[in-house]
């Protein structure tokens, strides 16, 4: 760097604009002018202050003329046109500028190589304290090598495109993306004609502008040609020639080529009020680090954001904060009610969508609905706290916020350079609803995990991280393990009307641009705010929210009053007073004062010198048009400088980049076309899809340090490490993990987990592998074998899914993508070996193979809180419990008998699984007459039920008709003749044992003695007797059959609630088909009646294996009563169907989850994005509970894939169908696609989209 460059770069620029030559200056100046009339702060903030106007020498401009637009239509990529100029030089803008009079400054001279000051990255990662070796640096030979990975392969190199694409060609192939992946809702997924500037470098004859390597190459014809086999499909020809560029980078990524995963969704929506973060005496972290808070103070142990991003470990992050000129504070991370305001716990208060991504994360697309009135903070607060558990939760859609269309949609995109996967272009396009112009402020923001105020000394030098201005809109970005990245938040073109983004032709801007203001401070606690203490720094966390609303700030301090005594001087004009000459007729009066000018607030509270650990680059559109009018800001994140980047400052080269990794993603979710899907289930089945690949986040959590404190901080209270985890010493997570719902649930859930890997499995199964094999490792599981379960109590005890889901996903990743990964199936076995012994050592008390487990997921099911000491004393012997655990053996056996394919000695341990489960199947169902027998199952009432005992002979069974007795259906498995004949150890051992224990083998192998449909042999726990009487409850649709699925308490119970008094407390169990009327785990979740999918997704898998042995020779009434006989195939794809219901439009344009609510079913701007909730309504299907809950609910887009191209309209009646005998046995046949499908045929839905409406018609 040169002197000049070095004095340049010191000298802060005047007005806090960040730039020097004279223009730019007067646009800084004119967009920095605060606006008087800010509503006052609420919440904790400070009382009322008079509104004081910054200092400022410049008026506000208009932005745009107001004008009308419903909606945006189809985006095709912006024509290219022109030449880049040689040298690499910046493209200049072609607006013009009006009204700008600051006088000019000295200009920052700009490189025409590289960034001033650009070091070369170190060849070699510095190992950083943790299980793994380094945090990766981008560009690097060593992206992926973790202490335990594998040496890395040579790279392949991925076959070169055979040309590149043109504007025209990427026009016709957006085009002809759109007939191919034709999507209902794609108005609102795609948008218009975005606003642009024409480049000053217009084309000449014979030039072209050159095309920017961030783009890709040509994608294969066959890919689209060549879906993804269902599970049902016969045999899978694999070539690699049928692959999209999306399954080419991950093969890339896969191999160690490129790091593609290094960047993703990772930054968690909530990391206030979680346990990571409480440090109280009393374990209450809703209260310890509250909404309140979390704008103002430092997190240890995560960050968060609205629509954001950041690395694989957390230490650069990005988000968008948002600004109405209404709300006290920035919108800047999602609000919800806590576990202690909300009647039914807590609940986000917010409408958002995930709508798109690839695996890689080389496309994604997030929308979030912003109100433009007030948000309702403290009325949300106080609804929720006020209302009882018998009255449904207050929601957002139940306030004004969205009458009169008064809102913004506010679209964030991401897509990854071609040519370097570091490199991200972000485009935030925001539409303005409602029908009068209105401002938005939109302030993307960059900033680093605060790792510096942990340590006892701030670290200095390269191991403190920085940002600093280097250029015009341009930061430097320098983080010690990941190397420098600059930061390119450009000007963005003048708002513009809807019915220019509806324009044939691209629309270029010749009006005023949008400079923004970038703004730097630290990422550090505000003491003096919080507590009234000493900051460490002046610039400090909630910097922004001061320097943007004035209404945030502090109040000022008043002019010091007159001391009493002193004497009030009098003007000289007052009229004279006598005391004596008068007679109190008259009052002395002073003349009336001029008003004096309110104080000007010169307070300084961002950096000046433009540098520290946050950045935010704050664009105002003022006057943005009503009904649809759209404002743009186009951002990049990358190590490349604009000069070796052209579409950094090129609108239209950036627009094309985007456009052309939407269209991989497109592409790439062409190929689970298959079959008759109709439009509205490939939306669904793609929005959970990408729902379930943006839930991925940052986790981190050392047990050491969070239990012992920082050294930098006070010491935590010693009561402290008594109050929940101190066990778990060996914890030590820092891994991009996928979570249950990243606002209610920010934290991983071992069941929840494995449930997760299906959907995931299907479009990266690596990712789903390593979910699964991460939790078996010893920096999670403990010496003894425990799983985690979930942060609030790791000891807790979730249901043993681990070993079913590990089998899955590898027989999924080897049906869809030819691969049989051995190594990952044997390395998760031999670890879940250990667990396996765990569960028989500690949960089952008497020795008699006959489980207990304590609440094992299903938090309110019993009458008893079954985590806690019984009231009536005693033990209780869980159905669910022994049933998950005969599912757990047969798994095992699964598993070793596929390993036994390679290794014969798992024939040794498929055996000892097999005696095992028959020893449990035999302890839980039968009465044999033997002394002190604990049997579960009940012959009267044809159930099984949870039973208390309190020692020999002393039982009492608890006639609840739930999920738990349901659950023991689960353990079933059925083995081809040929496994048998393959394995003559195994087959040898399984002879003796029904030979020489007679008195198990007579009540439990009938079904391994006579074969079954093609010969095949049966495991399970109930007989063909006992499945039966089981099943005419399950299908009886005034017990558990819902329309919408499997009800997890039989609605029996509404008329017929079971209670008992013990010591003249009643405990009681009643049907709830909704939300809990319970306090039991918080109220935020219900097993009293909601269908959840997670539970019912076995029972289908469970219907499905019955029927590959009973084949068409078992049939039973569906829905019980109804004289319509079904085999067991039938039934669970009737089930599907009705899951399948839960979120499909029925034929009057509603879906069940949406609850009734009109805009939500009839609104163009809603109708086609589908929320996933964590449970549903047992008798209307509504959304219940965690409403971004596409962890387990995720398992709906598994279901359509499977089975959604025969599945009918909702609420109409169902035809019998052919036997649909295509599910898990791979040998089995494709189903046949039946006539039924949905139909968006509804009066409401003329065939148009949003886009093609007029205002009236809207």
């Amino acid at each position: 760097m040169t002197e000049q460059q070095q004095a340049s770069s010191r000298t802060p620029p005047e007005g806090g604009s960040g730039t020097v030559t004279p223009n730019t200056r007067a646009r800084r100046e004119s967009i920095s002018v605060r606006r008087e009339g800010t509503p006052t702060l609420k919440l904790d903030l400070p009382p009322p202050v008079e509104q004081v106007e910054l200092k400022t020498t410049t008026v506000p401009r208009p932005a745009a003329a107001p004008s009308l637009n419903a909606t945006a239509s189809p985006l095709p990529s912006p024509p290219i046109a022109g030449a880049v100029p040689s040298g690499g030089a910046r493209l200049s803008r072609g607006s013009s500028l009006r009204n700008t009079t600051a006088p000019s400054k000295p200009q920052l001279k700009r490189s025409t190589s590289k960034q001033p000051g650009q070091s070369k990255r170190s060849d070699t990662a510095e190992a950083e304290e943790g299980y793994e070796a380094g945090v990766e640096r981008h560009g690097q030979a060593n992206d992926f090598v973790d202490s335990d990975d594998e040496p890395m392969p040579v790279p392949k190199a991925r076959p070169q495109p055979k040309q590149r694409l043109s504007a025209e060609a990427v026009q016709a192939a957006l085009d002809h993306s759109a007939k191919r992946n034709k999507n209902p809702s794609r108005s609102s997924h795609q948008h218009g004609r975005l606003p642009s500037r024409r480049s000053s470098f217009s084309a000449s004859a014979g030039s072209a502008k050159a095309r920017s390597p961030s783009m890709s190459s040509t994608r294969s014809q066959e890919a689209g040609a060549h879906p993804f086999p269902n599970p049902g499909k016969k045999g899978h020809h694999y070539d690699e020639e049928w692959l999209s560029i999306e399954e080419k980078r991950l093969a890339e990524d896969g191999r160690k080529e490129k790091h593609w995963k290094r960047w993703g969704p990772y930054l968690s929506e909530r990391q206030w009020a979680t346990v990571r973060e409480d440090y109280s005496g009393n374990g209450d972290a809703w209260t310890h680090f509250p909404h309140e808070h979390a704008r103002s103070r430092a997190y240890r142990w995560g960050e968060d954001g609205l629509g954001g991003i950041s690395d694989n470990h957390g230490k650069i992050c990005f988000s968008v904060a948002l600004w109405n000129e209404k709300d006290p504070i920035l919108k800047e991370r999602m609000f919800g009610v806590t576990g202690h305001q909300g009647n039914h716990g807590e609940d986000v208060k917010e409408i958002y969508y995930y709508l798109d991504s690839t695996p890689t994360h080389s496309y994604m697309k997030y929308l979030y609905k912003y109100p433009q009135r007030e948000y309702p903070y403290e009325q949300l607060v106080r609804e929720s706290a006020n209302r009882s558990r018998e009255v449904g939760e207050f929601e957002i859609t139940d306030t004004d916020l969205f009458e009169d269309n008064r809102y913004w949609d506010v679209f964030i995109e991401y897509a990854k350079d071609e040519d370097c996967a570091e490199g991200i272009s972000i485009r935030i396009t925001a539409y303005n609803r409602g029908p009068e112009t209105a401002t938005l402020h939109i302030v993307p923001q960059l900033w680093f995990r605060n790792t510096w105020s942990w340590p006892k000394d701030r670290p200095t030098g390269p191991a403190m991280p920085s940002l600093h201005q280097v250029d015009e809109g341009v930061v430097q970005v320098d983080q010690e393990h990941l190397g420098r990245y600059y930061f390119h938040a450009t000007s963005s073109p003048a708002p513009v009307s809807g019915e220019a983004t509806r324009e044939d032709e691209a629309y270029e801007v010749e009006g005023n641009e949008i400079i923004p203001e970038l703004l730097f401070t630290e990422n550090d606690t505000n003491f003096a705010r919080l507590y009234g203490g000493n900051n460490v720094t002046p610039y400090t966390k909630d910097a922004f929210h001061d320097h943007i609303i004035p209404s945030h700030r502090p109040a000022l301090e008043k002019p010091a009053k007159p001391v009493n005594g002193d004497a009030l001087e009098v003007p000289e004009k007052a009229e004279e007073y006598d005391s004596d000459a008068t007679e109190g007729a008259k009052t002395p009066t002073l003349p009336p004062r001029s008003p004096s000018p309110p104080p000007v607030d010169e307070r300084v509270f961002v950096n000046p010198e433009k540098k520290g650990t946050k950045v935010g680059a704050h664009y105002t559109f003022e006057n943005v048009p009503g009904n649809g009018g759209c404002a743009v800001v186009r951002l990049k994140l990358t190590p490349k400088t604009a000069e070796q980047d052209p579409a950094i400052n090129d609108e239209e080269n950036f627009d094309c980049v985007i456009e052309e990794r939407r269209m991989d993603s497109d592409e790439f979710y062409s190929r689970f076309n298959s079959g008759a899907l109709s439009d509205d289930l490939r939306n669904i089945m793609r929005q959970g899809l990408s729902g379930m690949l943006w839930t991925k986040q940052f986790y981190m959590f050392i047990q050491k340090e969070w239990i012992e404190g920082d050294p930098g901080q006070p010491a935590p209270p010693p009561e402290r490490k008594w109050i929940r985890n101190m066990d778990w010493k060996h914890m030590h997570i820092e891994d991009v993990l996928s979570m249950p719902d990243k606002w209610e649930y920010p934290f991983f859930a071992i069941w929840d987990s494995a449930f997760h890997c299906i959907p995931l499995a299907m479009v990266d199964p690596a990712y789903a592998k390593k979910q699964l094999d991460i939790m078996t490792r010893e920096w999670y599981m403990k010496p003894d074998g425990a799983l985690p379960a979930y942060e609030w109590n790791f000891s807790d005890v979730n249901p043993p899914v681990h070993a079913w889901a590990t089998f899955r996903v590898f027989k999924i990743e080897r049906k869809m993508h030819g691969k049989e990964d051995i190594h990952f199936l044997e390395r998760v076995f031999q670890k879940l070996l250990i667990n396996f012994t765990w569960w028989v050592n500690r949960k089952d008390e008497g020795g008699q193979n006959v489980f207990e487990g304590g609440f094992l997921g299903l938090d309110n099911i019993s009458p008893f809180n079954r985590s806690e000491k019984l009231p009536t004393g005693g033990t209780m012997r869980q159905a669910d419990g022994t049933g998950w655990m005969g599912f757990y053996c047969l798994s095992m056996l699964n598993i070793a008998l596929e390993l036994a394919k390679h290794n014969s000695v798992y024939e040794d341990i498929a055996s000892k699984f097999f005696e095992h489960f028959l020893f449990i199947s035999d302890a839980m169902t039968f009465h044999n007459g033997e002394e002190h027998e604990v049997s579960l199952w009940n012959d009267e009432e044809g159930f099984y039920f949870d039973a208390i005992t309190w020692g020999p002979g002393a039982i009492k069974q608890l006639p609840v008709r739930s999920l738990v007795g349901l659950i023991p259906l689960y353990a079933t498995l059925t083995l081809e003749p040929a496994t048998i004949k393959k394995f003559p150890g195994f087959k040898k051992r399984m002879d003796w044992f029904i030979a020489n224990r007679t008195s198990i083998s007579k009540r439990n192998i009938a079904n391994m003695s006579l074969g079954g449909k093609g010969d095949r042999r049966l495991l399970a726990l109930a007989s063909e007797d006992r499945l039966r009487r089981i099943l005419e409850r399950m299908l009886d649709e005034d017990e558990f059959l819902s329309d919408y699925g499997i009800r997890s308490l039989s609605r029996w119970h509404k008329e017929n609630p079971w209670s008992m008094d013990v010591n003249g407390e009643e405990f009681s169990v009643h049907y709830w088909p909704g939300d809990s009327l319970s306090g039991m785990f918080g109220g935020n979740s219900n097993w009293r009646g909601p269908i959840w999918l997670a539970t019912t997704f076995l029972l289908i898998e469970s219907l499905q294996r019955f029927y590959q042995y009973h084949g068409n020779k078992f049939k039973i009434e569906c829905p019980t009563g109804s004289g319509d006989e079904m085999n067991l195939a039938n039934v669970a794809d009737e089930i599907q169907h009705r899951i399948i219901h839960i979120f499909a439009r029925d034929n009057e344009g509603n879906r069940a989850c949406n609850g009734g609510v009109e805009m939500l079913n009839k609104d163009p701007h809603f109708r086609d994005y589908v929320p996933f909730h964590e449970f549903f309504n047992g008798d209307t299907g509504k959304g219940l509970g965690a409403s971004h809950q596409t962890g387990w609910t995720g398992l709906i887009s598994y279901i359509i894939w499977q089975t959604g191209s025969s599945a009918r309209l909702p609420r109409t009646p169902r035809t019998p169908r052919s036997a649909a005998s295509f599910y898990f046995d791979e040998n089995l046949a494709t189903p046949g696609v039946s006539e039924y499908e949905f139909s968006d045929a509804a009066p409401w839905n003329d065939g148009l989209s949003a886009s093609e409406l007029s205002p009236e018609d809207l």
